[in-house]
């Protein structure tokens, strides 16, 4: 390590330090600001610097070579293939846009229409002031209504779509007790 890649910023900015063996007394106090890390046996052997303190500890972690890495990864492999749930790295809005499928519909979207027939206007912005949600999850609502009929298209002289009987005859409907 060098003092050009590892600068003083970087350092104060890791509360903590560990360094294993290296080759010099110059790459010991780059990492860990004093010597010792040159004269360390490797294979596990490191210098740590716990956070809040300045002193070092010298502590041994296990060694596992790369013989032993390899027959770990394949008997985890032998044990089935994986079953990956793609859910967790899918944000909110995407999730969302998952509900467009034909005969489902976002979770807000009867909050939506609610919103959009009571002030008498449809737009994005609307939607996402009103339900504190993004411009994409709030496009895709607007769009499912134009869709079952509830808003017209967008009118390009107009910032608002115009919301159509159906929306409120079916609101109307809604608060009978029938579902939206």
């Amino acid at each position: 390590p060098s003092v050009d890649v590892i600068t003083g910023l970087i350092k104060a900015n890791f509360p903590a330090r560990i360094s294993f063996r290296v080759s010099s007394k110059v790459d010991s106090r780059t990492i860990m600001d004093s010597n010792g890390a040159e004269s360390l046996l490797g294979k596990g052997d490191m210098l740590f610097l716990p956070p809040g303190t300045s002193q070092i500890v010298r502590v041994h972690g296990a060694f596992v070579d790369e013989k032993e890495i390899a027959k770990i990864v394949e008997h985890i492999k032998a044990q089935g293939k994986p079953e990956y749930d793609t859910t967790i790295t899918k944000t909110e809005e995407e999730m969302s846009d998952a509900d467009d499928l034909p005969g489902r519909r976002d979770v807000l979207f009867p909050d939506a229409l609610r919103t959009v027939v009571s002030n008498k206007s449809a737009s994005t912005s609307l939607l996402q002031r009103h339900l504190r949600i993004g411009y994409g999850r709030a496009a895709a609502i607007l769009d499912a209504m134009v869709r079952e009929g509830y808003i017209g298209e967008m009118d390009g002289s107009k910032r608002a779509r115009p919301i159509l009987q159906k929306a409120f005859d079916d609101l109307q409907e809604a608060e009978e007790g029938r579902e939206l």
